[in-house]
């Protein structure tokens, strides 16, 4: 009988003092998403002579003349890329000096390209721009792992049509991406309030 009791308590002790020497086991780390340092706010105008329209861009961003892929030529005066280095984003703009019947066709075009993140977006919103300078057009606010999700119009419906889309240069996450996204927006919002014509 004192034996058994020796032998069992020889076994416990084992079995202690194997489980004492192994690693532990390893836990997942929590999902964690990158910090973003981001710029401190503050605009400054955006004018050129050539072109039929003004205003406020973040201080933060770099203006380029977008070019062809081959020449290095402007594609047009009034075409340019809004670069957000610090965010890795940029916003491209062009503009069409509308000609007679064009208006329909830049509106259908403009709708194409918003049509073609379908497939990937979970919805979108659509609202409806007028600012104080009596500039109108359209937001579109995608939702969803989509490589574009703000994008808008302007016009004046008879000479002036100005088109913008947001694009990131880096994965797209919806969730990691959210306030990187909200900054820029609260930047596109401020340039669709200052937007305007020149006569």
């Amino acid at each position: 009988m004192q034996i058994i009791k020796y032998i069992s308590v020889l076994l416990v002790f084992c079995v202690v003092l194997m489980s004492c020497g192994e690693p532990p086991v390893p836990v997942p780390k929590p999902r964690m998403f990158p910090r973003v340092d981001f710029p401190e706010r503050g605009y400054q105008s955006y004018v050129n002579k050539d072109c039929n329209y003004s205003f406020d861009y973040p201080k933060y961003a770099v203006i380029k003349q977008d070019k062809y892929q081959y020449g290095n030529q402007a594609a047009n005066e009034c075409w340019f890329n809004m670069e957000f280095p610090d965010l890795n984003a940029s916003i491209y703009c062009d503009y069409t000096k509308i000609e007679k019947d064009m208006f329909g066709t830049l509106i259908q075009d403009a709708f194409k390209i918003v049509g073609k993140h379908n497939v990937k977006a979970n919805f979108r919103e659509e609202n409806i721009i007028q600012n104080e300078q009596g500039v109108g057009g359209l937001l579109f606010d995608i939702k969803g792992p989509v490589a574009t999700p703000y994008q808008f119009y302007l016009s004046d419906t008879t000479q002036h049509f100005f088109r913008a889309s947001l694009y990131f240069n880096s994965k797209v996450n919806p969730d990691s991406m959210k306030i990187v996204h909200d900054f820029v927006k609260e930047d596109i919002d401020h340039m669709i309030k200052t937007f305007q014509w020149k006569n």
